[in-house]
């Protein structure tokens, strides 16, 4: 069938990173000091995400003209971006998350490994050592300064080099995170601005009064998470876990569609059936109960689908989780097309009236995603077609952390002009459960 499960391959624990320079970097103009409204949807996300990116040597950009020229692009695009250098803060008189757009500057990090590129191992697996190409923003240059962006470039042997970025997740969703790379790649070239980002999020403000028109037992209220938790579905796994890769080539995709040919409703796309294939592993890996009920989440982006629509050119979270629910039993022994079909249906419910029921839940309530697995894809962000002056990146990738509950879906490594477009799948489960994981989801292929 063409499919692998990437055993843990040896891993370079210390990546022998020494860093030469940390600093600041201010916008290039001036700019006007005010207050950012973040959404519901924004205030949920408040964490950090870390994502590498690696470039192969390029002889006409030696590292130390790209920090050269990333430092001044970055400048440049602080000043579109001008909330990127500033600060969350509390608004006490509304008690709502904002950022105070102050120009107090962003993290910027030069530094360099010992090794070469090609010495570091496979870059699809997650080698929790990739860390030391991100920088962590506490006390960033001062006690209790926290930067809502740092960037890190760490120079190889070879002249090959990582740009390690550090971002909030209050400030982008993945689709206006590629725009920004997009800009930033531009301004870099010394070109206009590929996009003209649209940053006005009171578009996504709740209504007044707020009306949740539906139940939604996609969210969990704070104070109704079982002890211990913090953020569900966010929440870091203290368990041991292992971590694997399964590879599903355009062929076992096309495979799988054809599985779920029968079905009559949904809309048969990779991503549907790449879903109801994991959702179904996942849950049957879990304890044996056949009346236990799963429910999977999986990221929707709703700029399309409100009313009027948002502009492409977003900026902020614009995604919303979309569920489907199913007893174990219908899981194992139903028809794959029906979960499919299930799958369809939670991506078909997110229309403008119960995006808006969703806002305005949060607007009533201190909550999370709750489920027991969330699919996140970055299969076709296009975050490896950024076209810098340097070049496209080799591979793109975020830090992967310990949570079993989150699987993450990317988009195949190529060398050279080799194109499939296939996916690779990030799991990560207790020994026992990655074994089930791992039986079911072969055994499925292959029947």
């Amino acid at each position: 069938m063409g499919t692998t499960c990437q055993e843990t391959p040896p891993l370079l624990q210390d990546l022998k990173v020494t860093i030469h320079k940390t600093s600041m970097i201010f916008p290039s103009k001036q700019t006007e000091r005010q207050s950012l409204f973040l959404s519901n949807i924004d205030k949920v996300l408040n964490f950090n995400v870390e994502t590498i990116h690696f470039f192969e040597a390029n002889k006409d950009f030696p590292p130390q003209i790209v920090v050269e020229k990333l430092k001044k692009a970055l400048e440049d695009v602080l000043v579109v971006y001008d909330f990127l250098a500033g600060r969350l803060k509390m608004n006490s008189e509304t008690n709502r998350l904002e950022i105070d757009c102050n120009a107090e500057g962003a993290g910027f990090v030069v530094a360099s490994s010992d090794y070469k590129l090609d010495q570091i191992g496979d870059l699809t697996y997650p080698n929790p050592a990739f860390e030391q190409f991100v920088h962590k923003t506490k006390d960033f240059l001062k006690l209790g300064d926290l930067p809502l962006c740092v960037f890190q470039l760490t120079s190889f042997k070879c002249g090959g080099f990582t740009i390690g970025i550090t971002t909030s997740h209050a400030t982008f969703d993945g689709l206006s995170f590629k725009t920004f790379l997009d800009n930033l790649a531009s301004l870099a070239a010394n070109k206009q601005l590929a996009v003209i980002p649209f940053n006005e999020r009171q578009f996504l403000a709740a209504r007044s009064p707020p009306r949740v028109k539906f139940p939604h037992p996609e969210m969990i209220k704070l104070n109704n998470l079982p002890s211990g938790i913090e953020s569900g579905v966010f929440e870091t796994s203290s368990e041991e876990l292992d971590f694997k890769i399964f590879r599903l080539s355009s062929n076992n995709i096309k495979n799988l569609k054809e599985k779920a040919k029968d079905s009559s409703t949904a809309r048969v796309t990779g991503f549907n059936v790449v879903a109801a294939l994991l959702w179904r592993c996942k849950a049957l890996s879990g304890p044996s109960d056949p009346d236990r009920s799963s429910t999977i989440l999986y990221a929707v982006d709703i700029r399309s689908r409100l009313n009027p629509p948002l502009p492409k050119s977003y900026v902020g979270n614009a995604v919303l989780t979309a569920y489907a629910t199913a007893k174990c039993e219908e899981l194992e022994k139903g028809k794959f097309s029906r979960l499919v079909e299930m799958v369809c249906e939670g991506s078909i419910r997110m229309n403008d009236e119960y995006a808006r029921s969703i806002i305005d839940w949060g607007e009533l309530y201190d909550g999370f995603p709750n489920g027991e697995v969330l699919v996140s894809s970055w299969w076709r962000l296009g975050f490896e077609e950024v076209q810098y002056p340097w070049g496209k990146p080799k591979y793109c990738c975020p830090m992967v952390y310990h949570r079993k509950d989150i699987i993450l879906l990317f988009p195949p490594f190529h060398e050279g002009d080799a194109r499939d477009d296939g996916v690779n799948i990030i799991v990560a489960l207790p020994p026992k459960e990655m074994d089930k994981f791992q039986t079911l989801f072969h055994n499925f292929l292959i029947s």
